[in-house]
Order: structure tokens, then sequence, then C-alpha cells
């Protein structure tokens, strides 16, 4: 039980890294950046479609 819950914990992290980089580097905003966090994969993925 204490591996699934630590490599879910792990991805929302990274995620959420991943997705604040790409935001930071499109936008120069911490605004969207901290917006860009919260939704991290959902963000990353949007990024890698349409970019």
């Amino acid at each position: 039980m204490k591996r699934n819950k630590r490599g879910l914990v792990g991805g929302f992290s990274l995620g959420t890294v991943i997705a604040v980089a790409l935001s930071w580097s499109v936008n120069k905003s911490i605004l969207w950046a901290i917006i860009h966090g919260f939704l991290s994969w959902l963000y990353v993925i949007y990024y890698f479609i349409m970019y």
C-alpha cells in the first residue's frame, strides 16, 4: 500500500514541476504558473498537444 501511495504522490509533484516550468517559459507570469501547477498533468498534456 505504501509503495502505491508514494508513487502517486511522486507523480503529482513531478507533474506540478513540469507544468510550472512550461507555464513560466510560455507566459512569464507567476499567477499562470500557480494556476497551471494546480492543474499539473492536464496542462502538461495540453501543452504537448498544442505545441
